[in-house]
């Protein structure tokens, strides 16, 4: 009787996540394009705690690149691609000065645009293990190199961010 317990809860929890993940987006986007107060040292420890998530990432892709074929080059592409973005993305924001530090806003055009681009993502993986057919999961993982890259695009994002705050308040220190 206990391991017919096991599909049950398995598939509860599945539904949990279903349910759960429009939540989680819209989250990501109102939190995302929401007003923020940068104090330089936290930018700093940002900036590293990004530095350290990009290197991770890579190492992991590189790692994946085993199983999934050009694991690594998609995920450095997206990586790339990510901080183009987030360098252009501190152009968009709004910044205003403060006693102490920066005030700034996002764009939310394209904090909503990297939230769809998740979904989107999200909602095509799934299509695509619903449609694995008879080669199953194995197969299914071995076309993942696109979501590397849009992991990579969104750490990228981050990190280009990150960067242009930190040079933003070293220029507003001297």
């Amino acid at each position: 009787m206990p391991l017919l317990l096991i599909p049950a809860g398995f598939a509860l929890l599945v539904a949990l996540w279903l349910v759960l993940l429009p939540l989680g987006l819209w989250q990501r986007y109102r939190r995302g394009r929401a007003q923020r107060l940068s104090r330089p040292w936290s930018a700093r420890l940002n900036l590293w705690s990004w530095g350290l998530s990009l290197a991770l990432f890579l190492a992991g892709a590189a790692f994946a690149g085993l199983w999934i074929a050009h694991a690594f080059a998609y995920a450095s592409g997206g990586v790339l691609a990510g901080v183009v973005l987030g360098l252009f993305g501190w152009r968009l924001a709004r910044v205003e000065p403060d006693p102490a530090g920066l005030r700034h806003t996002p764009n939310g055009p394209l904090v909503l645009g990297l939230t769809v681009l998740l979904a989107a993502r999200i909602a095509m993986g799934l299509w695509q293990l619903a449609h694995a057919g008879d080669t199953g999961a194995v197969d299914w993982l071995a076309r993942q190199a696109g979501l590397l890259a849009v992991g990579g695009l969104l750490l990228g994002h981050q990190a280009g961010y990150a960067w242009s705050l930190n040079r933003a308040l070293a220029r507003r220190r001297t």
